[in-house]
């Protein structure tokens, strides 16, 4: 695999990044007692213009009492730092949701049981090569519970979403690595922020390495990259461990840090920074 090279350079501003989840969590005394679980969270689907594809979500309750759900249809986004967004689709260009539909929409789960909700995606004829998504979001109540709150009460409930990738064809990849940025926080571990650029209509996955050289270019650790998302169209930050977790953290000096990030291009994409421990 051919291997490009570039440096970048680090940069001592701060940065808050949160990891991309799919469990939204909203809870009060009584939804406290609410234990489900859906499984999977995440579907990536092959897709083709004019056909349709059909899935299962399974819905299991854990905890004590039954559990009203409710299932809808929504679209997301991932904010700069990899959290998703549960907002209706500003932009519709990379929208699934138009083609999904749900069923049932709500149902029943006794504690202990599980159910299935079913959703089933069309993809219109003449549709573009592209990554498209959408999501099932799942709500979360007592079957008791009221449906509107008393005064003075606010209604809290639980949300899971099952994240969903519909991959039209097979469009062009174009990713490119804007920066790197280190993060350094009181009482947490070090962090390589690396800044994507996703500059095609390809939904890709990133995957790597970060390799830790002292001066005489000796390998003094190395940690993964983190398998997250780059949306089409987007720019995003990823976090990368600096040091690894189970091994004794590197004595004070300046070390060469490099990355190696794997996107499905025909070669890695490579950068290089310096990080200062003390």
């Amino acid at each position: 695999m051919v291997v490009q090279r570039r440096q970048l350079h680090a940069d001592p501003r701060l940065h808050t990044l949160g990891a991309l989840i799919a469990v939204l969590a909203l809870g009060t005394p009584a939804a406290a007692q609410i234990s489900v679980e859906v499984t999977p969270l995440r579907l990536e689907l092959k897709a083709t213009p004019g056909g349709t594809t059909t899935q299962s979500i399974a819905v299991s309750n854990t905890g004590k009492e039954a559990v009203r759900v409710r299932a809808t249809v929504s679209d997301w986004h991932l904010s700069r730092d990899g959290s998703p967004q549960f907002v209706e689709a500003t932009d519709p260009k990379y929208s699934a949701s138009p083609w999904t539909r749900v069923a049932p929409p709500e149902i029943v789960v006794e504690a202990g049981k599980e159910s299935v909700v079913r959703f089933s995606l069309t993809v219109p004829a003449g549709t573009s090569a592209a990554g498209y998504r959408t999501s099932i979001l799942f709500e979360f109540s007592p079957i008791n519970a009221s449906p509107l709150p008393k005064p003075r009460e606010v209604a809290f409930r639980s949300r899971i979403a099952t994240l969903i990738y519909a991959n039209v064809g097979e469009p062009a990849t174009t990713v490119e690595l804007t920066d790197l940025r280190t993060r350094e926080l009181p009482d947490r571990p070090t962090q390589i922020i690396a800044i994507l650029k996703n500059g095609g209509p390809r939904t890709v996955r990133t995957r790597g390495t970060l390799t830790l050289y002292d001066r005489t270019n000796a390998v003094i650790g190395q940690t993964t990259v983190p398998d997250v998302p780059l949306l089409p169209e987007s720019e995003r930050e990823v976090a990368i461990p600096a040091f690894n977790p189970d091994k004794p953290k590197p004595p004070p000096g300046e070390y060469r840090v490099e990355i190696k990030i794997d996107v499905g291009l025909p070669a890695l994409i490579v950068g290089e920074t310096t990080l200062k421990v003390s």
